[in-house]
């Protein structure tokens, strides 16, 4: 079986389940599989260690033995991108690195899956995309898609023409039942009759989209001020209210299954919220305590009010990056995403293709 390694068009795609997913169906075809991910993106700091789990979760999922250097042999972060501007990190060595540990692993399994990285550019600085590191261990390319709009298709064939021979084949996933058809329909025959093979459609699955809003309480490490009325429901975005109240209204009723952010001392902007049925719940930061009366409307209303003692900005940027990582990361989202592949992907050309 031919290395598979998965890449995206853009972040937030489901990358990481996919990648295990497919992992689990070669395992469940026979296959002792491997996993790597060269290029490790998910970090703590711009200088820090990296934190990413998925490597961890690879290896209890696949019952892997091989240390996180190994699994992950390049943190990419800012740091390392300034030093390699500065000609203190060196391509040779760097590709000599990824390509011993994969090698190394790759002689104790039939098969590998790499996870690339969000962007297909990641890794130029030191000549270690996806499409080199593809090329260089002579693996088939996934290439992980949304499709929200028409305008997408731009992005798949300029990924197609980066990636090459190596690209087996576009895989959408969390697709919208709004554009389904019209995916299916026009965008599929249109992308096969310029030589790229779809390999499967995968349909948007609330609990693999989205957080509940108690596991963003959670992960934030938020204070809950209202009653658990709302805290199951599903969050997809945010909206960050620092603007007059009327005009907040008008933006937050344009929202869905949205989180809607602001400071604890904009009683007028959470009373906006909580007239928008398209916001889910409120998070206030800078530990600004609302009312009792609106606490109590809010209440009524089954909107969870989320209290953090961090300002505001930084309340934004966590919880950005906590709805661009999705779901807790957990071998039931990959048993869940495993189910959809296996029902809507053609999975099976990668696995036999040992060409």
């Amino acid at each position: 079986m031919k290395p598979i390694l998965v890449t995206s068009t853009e972040e937030a795609t489901g990358k990481t389940a996919v990648t295990l997913a497919i992992a689990k169906l070669a395992d469940a075809a026979g296959y002792s599989v491997g996993y790597m991910k060269p290029k490790g993106t998910r970090l703590q700091s711009a200088t820090g260690k990296t934190r990413d789990e998925d490597p961890m979760l690879a290896r209890e999922l696949l019952g892997l033995d091989s240390e996180m250097h190994e699994l992950e042999p390049i943190v990419y972060t800012p740091t390392f991108v300034q030093e390699a501007i500065q000609g203190r990190e060196q391509p040779d060595e760097l590709r000599d690195r990824v390509l011993e540990n994969y090698e190394k692993m790759a002689g104790e399994r039939d098969a590998m899956v790499i996870e690339g990285t969000d962007r297909l550019v990641t890794g130029g600085i030191v000549d270690l995309t996806d499409a080199d590191i593809a090329e260089m261990i002579d693996a088939n390319v996934v290439l992980l898609s949304r499709y929200d709009e028409p305008e997408d298709v731009d992005d798949i064939l300029a990924a197609a023409e980066t990636l090459g021979d190596s690209l087996a084949g576009v895989l959408f996933n969390a697709v919208p039942d709004a554009v389904f058809d019209q995916l299916t329909t026009d965008v599929v025959p249109y992308l096969e009759n310029r030589g790229i093979s779809v390999l499967g459609v995968v349909p948007r699955v609330q609990e693999l989209a989205g957080l509940t809003v108690d596991d963003l309480a959670e992960r934030l490490g938020a204070e809950v001020l209202t009653s658990d009325a709302g805290t199951d429901l599903f969050v997809e975005r945010f909206t960050v209210g620092a603007m007059s109240a009327e005009s907040a209204l008008t933006q937050f009723r344009r929202m869905q299954n949205a989180v809607m952010i602001t400071s604890g001392d904009r009683p007028e902007i959470v009373t906006a919220a909580l007239d928008a049925s398209g916001i889910k719940a409120i998070i206030l930061g800078g530990g600004f305590r609302p009312s009792s009366a609106i606490i109590g409307r809010a209440e009524e209303e089954g909107v969870p009010i989320l209290l953090l003692q961090s300002d505001t900005r930084m309340v934004i940027d966590r919880t950005e990056d906590l709805l661009q990582t999705g779901p807790t990361r957990s071998a039931a989202t990959v048993d869940r995403m495993q189910t959809l592949l296996d029902d809507h992907a053609d999975v099976d050309s990668l696995i036999d293709n040992d060409d």
